[in-house]
């Protein structure tokens, strides 16, 4: 069971109604579905106008069946629009009555409409009276009415209540207090034992702060009971607080959804252990509240508010700490300019200092950054003022995804009973988020995540990639990544990618911005076949040493056929400014066509018959000259050479990479020689790239 509560703004006109049954209709398809509603929006309150006998009353009352009428002409045709005029003209009749609780009609007359509605779009639909079925002050008998109501109708795919109205136990109508179709749905919720429960509004979730006061507001995507209810106590509209209790007790997770944007994440409720820090800001009467998880230093933080009102000229009255909420009393005409202080402070700049990271790929590379995350995060912060945390992680078949943040050694079983990671539903998962100060670890060999990049940077998450696959792409949508990374004002880094810690990229595109016109790289990028031929053992011995220690490739052949450097030699030659493809680059390898026909097998079996032979000064160069004849203006090529003394990489011993750089401004050329293989190496670049 579902249980989808939608407000007075998602059913104000027959548009949004519509939305609202498509939405259902969705839901609907996966499991039964309890769908509460409010009146539509205005409604109550000139319901509460009318039963007080306002002058003018009548026209009140003309103007809201109008508004009525207007939606069921819209939404039915023929005899099924005239039988739903009929059935709200007698309904006003009623309220023409000025009974006690006039205001109970809103949510009758919503949804009686949208139950006709799903009917007639083939839906089995059941309307409930909650002025019968929810009784005000009794849980027990309230849990087993709507158990009761549920049960005997098993055929029936969506039951329809109103919110807001209840029954007092002696058959008279009250109501659950203003904003209580919330607390309906929970009591609905928890009443069927419902999955889910699901407040859809018009704002992306429980926010920092009302969006309509600063518009900086984003939201929560994750937040405990206590912080929601604090939240929600002090200010914040979005959900009305007794919604949570029922929940909290159920163990059913609230999601806060937005009508006008159903494919946003929003926030989700539960109980959160991992909670920590800021969650919002929320001000009520004439006090704004700071809402945290956790401890606080007190001296600190009052130090910090008093800075933010002082530099604003802002008089304050007082500073209060009470469990998980701070209380600032400040003047009603100051309280717009102290929100925006103060959420510039605890919400903008405090994120800056944290990067919030999800990892793609968790092999040797994404476990090693992990343990090296846990491991240095003092000293990270201590010497760069960030605090590094983990908050989603992926792995072939499963992703996690905890806003509050993973510790290193919660990973692994997180990622047992996390989600299905199949179709990049990871990355899809963290653009519907839209997390603020993110960065997202590509540490995968997926030759399509790339795909998924210009998304991610256009949702504002910058991203660290040691995926060569996804920056040896076709330049044009290379390009589209960088222009992403440009446009949203994120980062796009990939030193990994080439030479593993090395600088390399870092070093060619300095000389490059710098108008330092490139004259030619040659670069030992093959970690496998600077290991085999620095051996000085036989070729096949050593191929298989290699791939038993994870320095190939699974088909040991993209290296020897020069597939794998020349991913590196694309990398480098962008960096370097030009716009080289793959059909560019000549590749002679390191076998001969034979080999690279048939299964790994087969291959194999040839170098048993095979006597091949390499000397230790020999090299598998990759290499880009400027030549003005070539149509990009360089020549690229790839091929064994053979080393003198002289030459740099003739040096070079086991998987170690260099790279040797001329160029116009340099009479000596630029050598960068170190490790280029090794998954703690690889993590350390990473790093160093989301902190720079």
């Amino acid at each position: 069971m579902q249980v989808l509560k939608f407000g007075g703004t998602s059913i104000a006109t027959a548009t949004n109604i519509s939305r609202v049954l498509d939405i259902v209709g969705n839901a609907a398809r996966k499991d039964r579905v309890i769908l509460v509603c409010s009146a539509i929006s205005g409604c109550t309150d000139s319901l509460i106008r009318i039963g007080e006998g306002v002058i003018h009353y009548q026209d009140r009352i003309t103007e809201l069946e109008e508004r009525h009428q207007q939606i069921i002409t819209r939404l039915f045709t023929g005899v099924q629009r005239d039988e739903a005029l009929e059935e709200c003209r007698g309904i006003f009749d009623q309220i023409k009555q000025r009974p006690p609780v006039t205001e109970a009609f809103g949510e009758i007359l919503s949804t009686r409409i949208i139950a006709r509605k799903l009917a007639c779009d083939g839906i089995e639909v059941q309307w409930l009276d909650s002025r019968k079925i929810i009784i005000k002050d009794n849980l027990e008998a309230t849990y087993a009415n709507i158990a009761s109501a549920i049960d005997n109708r098993r055929a029936v795919r969506v039951f329809v209540a109103p919110g807001f109205i209840a029954g007092d136990g002696n058959g008279r109508v009250t109501t659950l207090g203003r904003g209580g179709s919330d607390y309906s749905a929970a009591l609905f919720a928890a009443g069927s034992g419902a999955e889910t429960l699901q407040i859809w509004t018009d704002v992306p979730g429980i926010m920092t702060t009302n969006p309509k006061d600063l518009p900086q507001a984003y939201t929560i995507p994750r937040i405990s009971y206590e912080s929601a209810w604090r939240m929600a106590e002090h200010g914040a509209k979005v959900l009305y607080p007794p919604t949570v209790e029922p929940a909290q007790k159920a163990g059913i997770k609230i999601n806060i959804l937005n009508t006008f944007d159903p494919d946003n994440a929003g926030t989700v409720v539960d109980d959160f252990p991992g909670e920590k820090g800021w969650i919002g800001l929320s001000r009520k009467d004439d006090c704004i509240y700071l809402i945290t998880a956790g401890n606080v230093d007190k001296d600190s933080v009052r130090s910090r508010i008093n800075g933010v009102l002082d530099r604003s000229c802002i008089f304050w009255d007082d500073i209060q700490f009470q469990d998980g909420i701070v209380s600032i009393k400040v003047q009603a005409d100051h309280q717009r300019e102290a929100l925006k202080g103060l959420h510039k402070e605890f919400f903008e700049l405090e994120p800056n200092r944290t990067r919030r990271i999800f990892i793609a790929g968790y092999g040797a590379v994404g476990k090693s950054l992990v343990k090296m995350i846990g491991d240095t995060s003092r000293i990270v912060q201590h010497n760069s003022g960030k605090t590094l945390r983990i908050v989603g992680v992926s792995d072939s078949k499963r992703y996690v995804i905890s806003p509050g943040g993973l510790m290193p050694w919660e990973v692994d079983d997180a990622l047992a009973s996390g989600s299905d990671a199949s179709g990049e539903a990871f990355c899809r998962a963290i653009t519907g988020m839209e997390p603020r100060q993110a960065v997202f670890v590509d540490c995968t060999d997926s030759e399509t995540i790339y795909r998924q990049y210009e998304a991610l940077l256009e949702a504002g998450i910058s991203i660290v990639s040691s995926n060569r696959r996804s920056l040896a792409v076709p330049y044009e949508d290379y390009a589209r990544m960088k222009t992403a990374a440009l446009h949203s004002g994120c980062f796009l880094r990939y030193e990994t990618t080439v030479g593993a810690a090395l600088p390399f990229l870092e070093s060619i595109a300095m000389s490059a911005n710098s108008s330092d016109e490139i004259l030619s790289i040659e670069a030992v990028v093959s970690c496998t076949l600077n290991y085999i031929f620095s051996s000085g053992e036989s070729f096949k011995d050593t191929l298989k040493k290699a791939q038993s220690v994870g320095l190939t490739e699974k088909d040991p052949r993209t290296d020897l056929g020069g597939r794998d450097a020349m991913r590196k030699l694309i990398i480098l030659a962008r960096e370097a400014g030009v716009h080289l493809e793959e059909k560019d680059v000549k590749i002679q390898p390191v076998l001969d066509e034979s080999f690279f026909t048939g299964s790994v097998e087969d291959f194999y079996a040839k170098l048993d018959k095979a006597d091949l032979h390499f000397g230790r000064n020999q090299r598998f160069v990759a290499s880009l000259v400027k030549d003005p004849s070539s149509p990009l203006g360089y020549r690229a090529t790839i091929s064994v050479q053979t080393m003198d003394e002289s030459h740099p990489a003739y040096w070079l011993h086991g998987t170690d990479n260099a790279i040797i750089v001329r160029s116009a401004f340099h009479p000596s050329p630029l050598v960068i020689q170190g490790a280029g293989e090794g998954a703690k190496v690889a993590a350390s670049s990473i790093l160093n790239d989301i902190l720079k």
